[in-house]
């Protein structure tokens, strides 16, 4: 019974979590919202229910201070719906690679410091973007080069476009589709700071008026007013200062990682078009659609070969019994044909001569060099190395002998060794 065809989701290679059959991605570190979420509802649940209530009569005109407890509460939701689109959403991630780019491959250059033979590509490449050459890194995890400004979150294990930094509070990336979203969070909770805090201290300065003098006494009156003043006024350093900060972000079109890592090496700013088209940037563009289809079932993707050697290559290591018959079937052909059908020097053809006590006790033979007739596999023996993908070091190895030798070679190596060893022909009767 054949099994069921996997969803993207359910074979994501990321650390994401991913809620109702794939329509909501997280990250690793989801958990974190809960709390996130209380440090929210918790103040806002506190200043309706012991400070908000008291100031409803103090606005007769129109029952204006009915206003007071519902914009808290519509702030606090408007606050919650944005944290959710931040942390629930892709932030922008690159889709992986199944193999490592092949049309960067090349020899190595004994000349330019590089190993003779080997199969590598460069891990860095040069792109112009804005009129100036910027260098993107070849990732080894997703197997492709960055684009420019695209990052590798260690935490999520996904290269994020435009990546700003993961965000723990929200559980997720920051990058190009929910940046947006996250400085409106902030934003809009470094408002409802404010907000919780001026009502709390107008109450204070209400019961002032009223029976309570002093600050003091007004306090111990209503001690929900001074904890929300003062958990207000330390969450205001926070997200306040992180609304300043990204601020000047958005003004000079950088992220935080690129802030913090380019801030001591006076590097131009290729990406600053201007305040306000910085500004329009972010919050006018449209976001780009998601580059994934998390619902979608995998595809099997059918790639071609590497490296086309004249044959398929074998699964089998180099020396199997099913390496071994075939190169035994192949030891009376032609060493040119044979050369040649194995392209790329990835054969190791040694002749080794024998004695001449087993030369002679082969009947009915002929040893012919650069004729169309068969060579026997006179003391010959054909090696087939295959070459082996190192995932981590990102290069193709290949032995220096193998790489060297040439059919030519091959061809003079065996003619020397023929002149060594006493001519012989055996006669048909």
């Amino acid at each position: 019974m054949a099994q069921p065809q996997k969803r993207v989701y359910e074979a994501w290679k990321g650390n994401n979590r991913f809620l109702f059959g794939g329509r909501l991605i997280f990250g690793p570190d989801a958990k974190s919202l809960l709390v996130s979420v209380s440090l929210i509802v918790v103040p806002v649940l506190v200043f309706c229910v012991f400070v908000a209530r008291h100031l409803r009569h103090q606005f007769s005109t129109y029952n204006a201070g009915y206003a007071i407890p519902v914009v808290a509460v519509l702030f606090m939701i408007y606050v919650l719906m944005l944290l959710f689109i931040t942390s629930a959403q892709d932030p922008g991630i690159v889709p992986r690679a199944s193999h490592p780019p092949e049309e960067e491959f090349a020899y190595g250059n004994p000349l330019s410091g590089g190993t003779p033979g080997r199969l590598q590509f460069p891990r860095v490449k040069e792109i112009m973007v804005n009129g100036m050459l910027v260098k993107v890194k070849y990732c080894d995890t997703c197997m492709i080069y960055r684009p420019p400004r695209c990052s590798h979150c260690s935490i999520c294990n996904n290269c994020v476009e435009r990546f700003d930094h993961h965000c723990p509070w929200v559980g997720q990336c920051i990058g190009q589709r929910n940046y947006r979203y996250f400085f409106l969070f902030v934003s809009s909770s470094t408002l409802l700071c404010i907000y919780v805090f001026a009502m709390s201290a107008l109450y204070i300065k209400f019961l002032m008026v009223e029976d309570y003098p002093t600050v003091w006494k007004a306090l111990k009156h209503s001690p929900a007013s001074l904890v929300l003043m003062i958990y207000c006024f330390i969450a205001l350093w926070f997200v306040g200062g992180l609304t300043g900060f990204h601020t000047y972000l958005i003004c000079t079109n950088q992220t935080t990682y690129e802030n913090f890592r380019y801030r001591s090496d006076n590097r131009p700013n290729i990406y600053d078009q201007g305040c306000l088209n910085n500004f329009l940037g972010v919050f006018c563009s449209n976001t780009k659609p998601s580059k994934h289809k998390f619902r979608a079932y995998i595809q099997e993707e059918v790639r071609a070969p590497v490296v086309n050697f004249g044959r398929q290559m074998e699964e089998e290591p180099a020396g199997g019994p099913r390496a071994k018959v075939e190169d035994d079937l192949e030891i009376g052909s032609d060493l040119l044909q044979i050369s040649q059908r194995r392209n790329y020097g990835d054969i190791d053809v040694e002749m080794r001569s024998h004695d001449c006590t087993e030369m002679e006790s082969i009947p009915n033979t002929k040893l012919a060099i650069g004729s169309e007739s068969h060579i026997p596999a006179i003391g010959s023996e054909v090696r087939v190395r295959h070459s082996s993908w190192d995932r981590r070091s990102g290069n193709w190895d290949m032995s220096l002998d193998v790489i060297g030798r040439s059919a030519s070679d091959v061809i003079r190596r065996s003619a020397s060794g023929s002149e060594a060893t006493p001519s012989f022909q055996t006669e048909n009767h």
